[in-house]
């Protein structure tokens, strides 16, 4: 009995995926942004209004300073672990206005490049 060959699978979709990806969220307390690796699907880097260390420094942290804080503490986290480009991700709801415009421009001026 002949067994035939495998079928001829098409490539996986990770293949086409943006190897890191910024995906924010904000309540009306905090702002949170992290970076995840689409591969692997974990968090590469990540920053958020919440961490003990960095409350002190915020005024307030649900304002759109505190974004523009915490997009360049990422940025920064970011680049200390050799990630130079990344995709922004936007749900439905978030347009580019505000918080979110404050967290992706300090991302960009941190040094990393969007996609």
């Amino acid at each position: 009995m002949v067994i035939p060959p495998p079928p001829v699978r098409p490539a996986p979709v990770t293949k086409f995926l943006k190897p890191y990806v910024l995906r924010m969220h904000f309540s009306n307390r905090f702002v949170s942004a992290q970076v995840l690796h689409t591969p692997t699907a974990t968090v590469a880097a990540s920053a958020s209004s919440q961490e003990k260390l960095l409350r002190p420094t915020l005024g307030s942290t649900g304002d759109v300073a505190a974004a523009a804080k915490i997009g360049k503490i990422l940025g920064e986290r970011l680049l200390f672990k050799n990630i130079p480009a990344v995709a922004v991700f936007l749900k439905r709801e978030q347009k580019y206005h505000g918080k979110v415009k404050a967290v992706i421009d300090s991302v960009r001026d941190a040094g990393v490049k969007l996609l």
